[in-house]
Formats: C-alpha cells, sequence, structure tokens
C-alpha cells in the first residue's frame, strides 16, 4: 500500500483549495439565481426565501426555448461541418510532402495570427451581399470559416505523429485513396477529433459578439444575445440573467455527463497526439 505522507497531504489540500475557487463564482451564481429581487442580502450568503420565478420569466420574457434551439442548431451545424472539412483538408497537407502543400498550410497558419477585428467589417459586408445577415446559415458560415485554421492545425499535428503504416496496408490491399481515408484514417481520428468537437463547440455556443452583429434586427437569437436584454443602461435584472445563464449551461452540462467518459478520453487523447 502507498503511505500518506505530508507531500500527499499538501497535494490534496491544494486540489480542494482549487475545486472551491472553481465552485465559488457557481455558488454566487446560483444563489442570485434563487434570489427574489426585493432581497437585498449579500450573494455570499444563500437567498432568505428561494424562489424559481427568476427561471421561468427568464424563460419567458428572454424566449429561452427559440434561442436555445438556435445556438444548438448553429452549434451542431458548425461542429460538423469543421469536423468533416478539416479533417479532410487536413490528411493531403499532412501527407503530401510537396512545395504546394506546405505553401498551403502555411496559408491556413496565418488565419491563426490574424485578429479577428481586422477581417471584422469584410465578413460582415461578404455575409451582407449573400443575403445571409439575419440567418443562422450566416452565423455557421462564418463559424466554419473563422474555426478552421485551429481545426486544420491539430488535425494535421495529429496525423504527422500516427504511423502511415495503416494507410500503406489498406492501399496494399486494393483501396483507394478516398476509400483509404474514410474507412481507415479517419476512424483513427477520433481522440483529436473529440478535442476539435469540443473546443469549437464550446467557442460557438458561448459567444456573444458574432451573433448580436450578424443576428442584429431579426427574430432570431442565441442564447448570450437573449441574455442581453436583461441588462439595459438603466436597469440590470441580475437574478433573470444568473437564472438565464444556469439554464444556458444546462444542456452543455447534461451532454457532458452524459458522455463524460468519452469526452475526457478524447480530449487527453487528442492532446497527446
Amino acid at each position: 500500500m502507498t503511505r500518506y505522507t505530508w507531500r500527499t497531504g499538501i497535494l490534496e489540500a491544494g486540489m480542494i483549495l482549487l475545486a472551491v475557487i472553481f465552485v465559488f463564482p457557481v455558488v454566487i451564481l446560483t444563489n442570485i439565481a434563487l434570489r427574489a429581487p426585493s432581497d437585498r442580502t449579500s450573494p455570499l450568503l444563500p437567498p432568505l426565501q428561494p424562489t424559481l420565478e427568476n427561471f421561468a420569466r427568464a424563460w419567458q420574457e428572454a424566449s429561452l426555448g427559440g434561442a436555445i434551439l438556435n445556438s444548438a442548431v448553429v452549434t451542431i451545424v458548425s461542429v460538423v461541418l469543421l469536423v468533416g472539412l478539416a479533417a479532410a483538408a487536413a490528411y493531403p497537407l499532412a501527407r503530401v510532402t510537396r512545395r504546394w502543400s506546405k505553401i498551403t498550410y502555411g496559408l491556413f497558419m496565418a488565419g491563426l495570427l490574424l485578429p479577428f477585428q481586422l477581417a471584422m467589417i469584410p465578413l460582415y459586408s461578404l455575409i451582407r451581399d449573400l443575403g445571409l445577415i439575419g440567418t443562422l446559415w450566416g452565423l455557421v458560415i462564418f463559424y466554419v470559416g473563422v474555426q478552421m485554421p485551429f481545426s486544420i492545425f491539430l488535425y494535421v499535428q495529429f496525423l504527422r505523429a500516427m504511423p502511415i503504416d495503416y494507410e500503406e496496408a489498406a492501399l496494399i490491399d486494393g483501396c483507394g485513396p478516398l476509400r483509404a481515408y474514410f474507412s481507415v484514417v479517419f476512424p483513427l481520428l477520433r481522440p483529436v477529433t473529440g478535442t476539435v468537437v469540443i473546443l469549437n463547440a464550446i467557442t460557438v455556443w458561448n459567444d456573444f459578439l458574432t451573433p448580436l452583429l450578424y443576428l442584429s434586427g431579426s427574430g432570431n437569437v442565441t442564447i448570450p444575445v437573449a441574455l442581453y436584454g436583461f441588462v439595459g443602461d438603466y436597469v440590470q435584472q441580475w437574478n433573470l440573467v444568473f437564472a438565464g445563464l444556469l439554464i444556458s449551461a444546462a444542456p452543455v452540462l447534461i451532454v457532458y455527463f452524459l458522455m463524460q467518459k468519452s469526452i475526457i478520453k478524447g480530449f487527453a487523447g487528442g492532446l497527446k497526439g
């Protein structure tokens, strides 16, 4: 048996302290979300008379049902397209050693260096000219384009570390390049695909600025934009904002707890690769 030493005790104390630091904001958020508007006690203390009315008001006044559906559609479609396109683009970039492959990969990596603000106005003008302002497809196209360089970077690094033996065996057995990719290579990309899905899904789900710009004036809103309606120049309904935040976090937490083992395994494997 491993002996319990003072180093173990310090490590446990550090982990407990870290857990308290992470839980502390969630406790404050929950306290305010359960607090009546007339309750003026400190956010650090539990509410005197907890109420669920804030959740009902936030759901109705911000139309969170439609906002959650819009966020889910944009996130799912964007992530599916990113996985399919980034993995397919990364395969030749990682395996072909010709000059055009290196130049193309360098152009993609330049997308990681350029700040988003530099292309904000040109991208908005492009989406407007396509007639997609105020539509969910405009957001999907934006996210796929902006997140593509980072996704390709993850796939290329993973492919370069992956042995080529499986692909060569498939080609010797008579598979063409496309069949070898779909039957052999893509299934082996499962760990890094998990990483790509997690990072992009969180980015798209939580984004506020882009939906505010591209969906302004339309009936389509995502969760962050819907909650922004509770914060004005003269009124800040923080109890409704925090109740809405808990509601918006619920779908992500449910998916995480249902797929916890797969997500952690995929994320760890993708980073290791």
